[in-house]
């Protein structure tokens, strides 16, 4: 899917995450939930229902679309998200990628 207003490819953040501290986890998902959105970002999945095919289990998989790659990218590295990832270090393993759209065939 892409933006319709400048037919710019959306992109899409894909985490898989095992929280083992969940109070300091919880900070980070406010904190990061304001960024997201902040940059355009809306969660098409978040840790609901899943079942690991292949690969490493991790029990929490999110999914949030931003308009862009270069939006997806600026709040990884804005300074609020990066705020919510000083709660998410030592309270989570995890796995991001940010990962463009394909076009529609």
């Amino acid at each position: 899917m892409s933006d319709t207003a400048s037919d710019t490819p959306a992109a899409l953040w894909i985490a898989h995450v095992a929280v083992t501290d969940p109070e300091a986890y919880g900070r980070y998902a406010a904190i990061a939930t304001e960024a997201i959105a902040a940059h355009g970002g809306v969660f098409l999945a978040r840790g609901g229902r899943y079942r690991q095919m292949e690969g490493r289990d991790r029990p929490r998989n999110v999914v949030a679309r931003f308009p862009s790659f270069e939006a997806a990218v600026a709040c990884y590295e804005s300074p609020r998200y990066q705020e919510a990832l000083s709660h998410a270090r030592g309270a989570s393993e995890r796995d991001l990628v940010i990962v463009e759209e394909a076009a529609p065939a």
